[in-house]
């Protein structure tokens, strides 16, 4: 996340402030320095997905070598990529492969859903035959450790290296087309336009909050389903304003950590609020008092588990309903041209309407957006804070 982050503060300056300050050549020279951190974070975001993927998962399984499940995730994906590369060459209409060069395309974004599942097949490859005594060079006991280690996993690693290599071979000369390509038409894409269409993303967001309500994190849904998705579209739109194109997604991460996260998960601060304005209930005050500092940086458990939410059925509703309201209001904003797609990633920490600022680029009508979003949500919990109020009354008197 933190290169994401990085990565859009990068087009953010690129975009916006040297632009402000800079013009001509001095502009260009700026803009590359820019350019090849993007180059270097977002453009090889598949890359580096594989590589953490391969890490952890063997980390997670005790395995002892994580380091070579890394390495042999990212060399398994290059492996599955074309060896030729279709470009237009500049001032040129026609394309023309060429050969011995790795492609953007299949280095970045379009590459991280493939970079999973590579990274995924490989690993687990590689520990089931680093376990296989048949394929374990022992060199002897007079041998340093560190040597003996590198040689023990040499076979299975060839072994699983060669495996990717038949496949990408028969895949290309059997379809045509590579492994990337085939995921990101097959897979990735069906599954995102799904995942991050409007009444998909409201559908899987609002299960992920009403997890909350049973004291399940939301994460089980949100980050496992959700967030994968949304983090390409974002990463898709940084590229996109990163190369002076129009930006793809209005559903996105930024976007909605923006407008549906305000002060966490079920926006939160919101309720703090509407509790200062209505509530007559001495222990949800002060509940509201200690948990208003971390809700102003997103982060809500002492709300959660406070006030709380967790089976507390008189908030049920405004809980679910107040992000799926910003989610609604932020993308009718967008879709009509009222404000800006969000399009920077911004730490999911930063405060509300300074969010909204940054993930647009400095337009204030997404902040005015936000702040319409966030009165409603305030006019929305009210009611059902009264409610609240008079269950625990109730609650304290039996």
């Amino acid at each position: 996340m933190p290169l994401y982050i990085l990565a859009g503060l990068i087009v953010l300056l690129n975009n916006t402030v040297f632009k402000w300050i800079f013009q001509g050549d001095t502009l260009t020279r700026f803009q590359y320095w820019g350019i090849t951190i993007a180059n270097g974070t977002l453009s090889i975001s598949g890359m580096i997905i594989a590589v953490m993927v391969g890490y952890f998962l063997a980390k997670n399984r005790d395995f002892e070598n994580p380091l070579a499940a890394s390495m042999l995730s990212l060399v398994s994906l290059i492996v599955m990529m074309p060896n030729t590369v279709s470009v237009v060459p500049d001032g040129a209409k026609d394309a023309v492969n060429i050969s011995g060069v790795l492609s953007f395309n299949n280095t970045g974004t379009g590459a991280m859903f493939a970079g999973v599942i590579v990274a995924i097949i490989a690993t687990e490859l590689f520990i089931e035959l680093s376990n296989v005594k048949a394929l374990q060079m022992n060199l002897g006991e007079n041998i340093p450790p560190a040597v003996s280690r590198s040689f023990s996993v040499l076979l299975p690693v060839m072994t699983v290296i060669s495996l990717f290599g038949v496949v990408s071979a028969l895949l290309f000369n059997i379809t045509g087309m590579n492994l990337i390509s085939i995921i990101t038409i097959f897979i990735q894409e069906p599954i995102r336009h799904i995942g991050t269409s409007l009444i998909g993303v409201i559908i899987i967001y609002s299960l992920g909050n009403m997890l909350w309500l049973f004291g399940i994190h939301q994460a089980v849904i949100y980050s496992a389903i959700l967030e994968p998705l949304l983090l390409i579209n974002i990463t898709e739109n940084i590229t996109a304003a990163n190369n002076g194109q129009a930006i793809p997604h209005i559903i996105n991460l930024s976007q909605i950590q923006t407008f549906a996260l305000m002060g966490g998960s079920g926006s939160t601060l919101c309720l703090l609020i509407a509790t200062f304005l209505v509530s007559r209930n001495a222990v949800s005050k002060n509940v509201a008092k200690l948990s208003f500092g971390p809700g102003i940086f997103n982060i809500n458990e002492p709300v959660l588990f406070g006030y709380p939410i967790v089976y507390n059925i008189s908030l049920a509703i405004p809980f679910i309903t107040v992000p799926v309201l910003g989610i609604l209001i932020s993308y009718l904003a967008t879709v009509t041209g009222f404000m800006s797609p969000a399009f920077i990633q911004v730490p999911w920490t930063t405060p509300v309407f300074l969010n909204a600022w940054l993930a647009t680029a400095g337009d204030v009508r997404a902040v005015l957006v936000q702040f319409i979003i966030f009165a409603l949500g305030v006019l929305l919990y009210i009611p059902f804070i009264k409610v609240n109020d008079k269950v625990v009354e109730q609650e304290m008197e039996g």
